[in-house]
């Protein structure tokens, strides 16, 4: 049974990140566990009192993420049940599209006002001076891992073992599409050895059929770069695996995915720069319209995603380069809850984030919506009462994960300037998009761009 295998290769990745640490950041994927208040106190100016609360003392907390309407209902249910079980608690919340989270962070950052408890995902390196590490309260006992594994707590831990985080979940990156479009423009259904050319293909056959995009948005830096570059061969990767220098030397690697999307705009297959904006979230997507017939999506987002189109799609994994070559796409975490430096209760906020990813009635709300959880009663909890959909993502991991690696591990972690590089990434896109740069141009610069970051 794919989902008891599923358990299995569970089992398989927490052996893998035990013996082979990834460091610097963790990309959707969250990492590292060390002892020590000397480092937690030193990495981010840790209280070394852990100060908190007394049992009945009021307490506010402020708590923020971004994502889909499903992820804001069960969030906030789970928030008003924390609140219920601890009287004494008050958490104010603010759920956000994925750019405005992001854009309110960066002036809390400057105001010293963080939100208690906030998501982040790879990224967090930006931040790691407002996040409060949990290393001391894992230690007293305030949060109770004894039912996870090093292996997942090291997915939010940076490189030097600080705890910045406990995972919400593991998940990996695939393709959602509608059979019935394919059927209906005479495409076959993408298999998991489809490579970029057929993507294309069944993109501009689908507009020509339908007259509708035949993909929807992307995330191009995934697509194009991260796993793009592990396309290339295995070990291959777009930052080295000590996260100090990039991992390929040919900026020609870049520049076809560049020039298919720019190809697909000009022939009115993918939605252009302006459309793409128009896609806040999971449930404006041109999929959920019908407008599109495909889309990029996290294993995580494909539930939300089908529950707002309300008609059956299907998740397969990206295209390849070649059709025998990496897939490019690993099992990775999704995001990690945080505690702020700025709270005046980090104790209880990190009692808080124990909770959201280790209870079990809490996670029965959840659903496992932000990734497969890593508390083993959780999922356990879960395995039983899946629905079909969620059934699919369970299967979908399951099936990434009996990729094969050639011996490798794709490197779950990238370096600090992993987003002002995607931004460039982007940047350059759209000036191929829009022809003020061939694709060759475009790859070089940004190659020299993310080299001149080391």
């Amino acid at each position: 049974m794919r989902i008891k295998r599923f358990l299995a290769v569970l089992l398989a990745l927490a052996m893998i990140l035990g013996t082979a640490a990834c460091t610097k950041t963790a990309d959707e994927s969250d990492s590292n566990v060390t002892q020590g208040a000397d480092n937690n106190a030193a990495s981010t100016g840790n209280k070394t009192d852990n100060s908190g609360s007394a049992s009945n003392e009021p307490v506010k907390l402020r708590m923020a993420w971004w994502g889909s309407q499903t992820r804001h209902d069960r969030t906030i249910a789970v928030i008003e049940l924390y609140e219920k079980l601890h009287p004494n608690v008050d958490i104010e919340y603010e759920p956000m599209d994925f750019d405005g989270y992001f854009n309110k962070l960066a002036t809390l950052v400057a105001s010293n006002e963080v939100w208690d408890i906030f998501q982040l995902g790879s990224n967090f390196p930006t931040y790691q001076s407002k996040i409060y590490t949990l290393n001391d309260f894992i230690a007293d006992g305030t949060i109770d891992v004894s039912g996870t594994t090093e292996a997942f707590l090291r997915i939010a831990a940076d490189e030097k073992g600080n705890q910045v985080g406990l995972c919400s979940g593991v998940n990996t990156y695939g393709i959602a599409y509608d059979p019935a479009l394919f059927a209906k423009a005479g495409v076959a259904e993408p298999t998991e050895n489809w490579t970029w050319a057929d993507y294309k293909q069944a993109c501009l056959t689908i507009h020509d059929k339908l007259g509708i995009y035949g993909s929807s948005k992307f995330d191009d830096w995934q697509a194009g770069a991260s796993a793009g570059i592990n396309q290339e061969g295995f070990g291959i990767g777009f930052f080295n695996k000590t996260n100090d220098n990039l991992g390929f030397s040919d900026y020609k690697m870049l520049s076809d995915y560049m020039q298919m999307r720019a190809d697909l705009v000009d022939a009115g297959a993918y939605p252009d720069p302006g459309a793409c904006q128009e896609i806040s979230d999971i449930e404006n997507d041109f999929v959920v319209s019908g407008e599109a017939a495909m889309t990029w999506v996290a294993s995580n987002q494909f539930v939300s995603l089908c529950t707002a189109a309300g008609r059956e799609l299907k998740l397969i994994n990206p295209p390849r380069k070649t059709a025998n070559g990496p897939a490019g796409v690993s099992i990775q975490s999704s995001q990690m809850l945080c505690v702020s430096s700025d709270s005046k209760y980090p104790a209880e906020a990190a009692k808080f984030i124990e909770f959201f990813q280790s209870n079990i009635e809490a996670n029965q709300i959840l659903l496992a919506e932000r990734g497969i959880p890593t508390f083993t009663a959780v999922r356990e909890a879960l395995a039983g009462n899946l629905t079909d959909i969620e059934k699919a993502v369970y299967e979908y991991v399951d099936v990434v994960g009996a990729f094969d690696t050639g011996g490798e591990t794709v490197n779950p972690s990238s370096p600090a300037c992993t987003d002002t590089i995607k931004e460039q990434y982007n940047y350059y896109l759209n000036k191929v998009i829009y022809k003020e740069m061939t694709a060759d141009e475009a790859a070089k610069a940004l190659y020299d761009f993310a080299a001149s970051q080391f």
